[in-house]
């Protein structure tokens, strides 16, 4: 896990799967496809515009690896970083991207829910096993990520001309 979970929180790490998860949007669903992105672009603009320019700022909660109280417990696998902690963006980014895929397309696509959950909870996960976030942090911030993702989905299913994807062919 000291090995594998500092790639898992890369965003480069995940570059393939936004590649792909970008190309099959925009192949399958040529009507909608760029409103589509439109949406999911703003969904995580949102996340993380609140979470780290409004919350981090007001809050100002030190993260495990600047205090000193936590230093000598906590295993820092990667550079602490100069920001505050909470809410976690990692979280409130990856689960608002996860449950507007969910809300948008899960109705035709049930096999995605489940491991779009996993791979948020993982990422949020590996924020708290490398020393950068407290549990509380990716906690949050997978809770802002669920209602800006349901929120956003709801917005575009909302104005999308045919309330929704459907697969072309």
């Amino acid at each position: 896990m000291d090995y594998l979970l500092p790639f898992v929180r890369n965003k480069y790490f995940w570059g393939p799967l936004y590649i792909f998860a970008l190309s099959f949007i925009l192949i399958n669903f040529p009507k909608r496809g760029l409103l589509f992105l439109l949406s999911f672009a703003i969904c995580i603009s949102l996340a993380d515009t609140i979470s780290s320019r409004v919350l981090k700022k007001n809050v100002k909660r030190l993260r495990p690896c600047k205090q000193e109280e936590f230093k000598s417990e906590v295993k820092l696998l990667v550079h602490c970083g100069s920001g505050y902690s909470f809410p976690s963006s990692h979280a409130a980014n990856h689960f608002a991207a996860a449950f507007f895929f969910i809300f948008t397309l899960g109705k035709s696509y049930r096999k995605i829910i489940l491991p779009l959950l996993v791979w948020a909870g993982l990422i949020s996960f590996a924020q708290v096993y490398v020393g950068v976030h407290f549990p509380v942090d990716v906690i949050c911030g997978g809770l802002l990520g669920f209602f800006l993702g349901k929120f956003v989905a709801w917005l575009y299913i909302r104005f999308s001309l045919d309330r929704g994807l459907k697969i072309v062919g």
